[in-house]
């Protein structure tokens, strides 16, 4: 019988599922205690048949094995230095994933601008920043089931955001063939979005119908 955390990160399209992830939390229980917010920005990857996916073209190896496990899994992964970490989604092998680029903090603020060393939107605007900020320096947590780890989302719960944005995914390939594709979902007017302009802030709701 499927997990929670399985049946919800399967069973539908991985860009569907990057959407609903949008305003569910984020919990971490670290070290130093409970860490989390809500998720503002997410990025679909699709696979074998995504240029801009790790497993493109069928590239698989040990650094990505993680990828092709179950529903719900961890997929923590590094790259220019920074941790990222990407949910993976779909039946086992078959290698779709949905990155976590923001976050509002909620709980453990403190923690988080500590682990940081700033304060504002800086601390979880973007997918390196917010692993930083949870305080996750390492790939020990890779390959975890959600359901027994540490690091997991809150299935129930969660805000409603007001709307929600669609656009192409930061820092991939424009080149490649799936570049600029709308695969990026993100709670419109939320400060913590990556890149979001001033003009552009829900400074009063954050981007959240309550």
């Amino acid at each position: 019988m499927l997990s929670a955390y399985q049946q919800f990160f399967t069973g539908r399209p991985t860009t569907e599922i990057a959407r609903d992830l949008l305003g569910r939390f984020v919990r971490y229980d670290g070290p130093d205690g409970m860490i989390g917010g809500y998720i503002v920005e997410t990025e679909a990857y699709l696979g074998e048949n995504d240029s801009a996916s790790h497993a493109f073209n069928g590239r698989r190896t040990g650094y990505s094995e993680s990828l092709y496990g179950q529903p719900g899994d961890i997929y923590l992964y590094q790259i220019r230095g920074h941790y990222c970490f990407d949910i993976v989604v779909q039946d086992e092998d078959e290698p779709q994933g949905i990155l976590l680029r923001a976050i509002e903090p909620a709980v453990g603020v403190d923690l988080m601008t500590a682990h940081r060393k700033m304060t504002g939107v800086n601390v979880t605007n973007g997918p390196g920043k917010l692993v930083q900020a949870l305080g996750i320096h390492s790939r020990d947590l890779d390959g975890q089931p959600m359901e027994s780890s540490p690091l997991r989302v809150e299935l129930d719960r969660a805000k409603i955001p007001r709307e929600i944005i669609t656009s192409a995914r930061i820092g991939v390939n424009m080149r490649g063939k799936d570049g600029a594709k709308p695969q990026r979902f993100t709670v419109a007017g939320n400060p913590y979005v990556s890149g979001m302009r001033k003009r552009e802030m829900d400074l009063n709701k954050h981007g959240w119908k309550d």
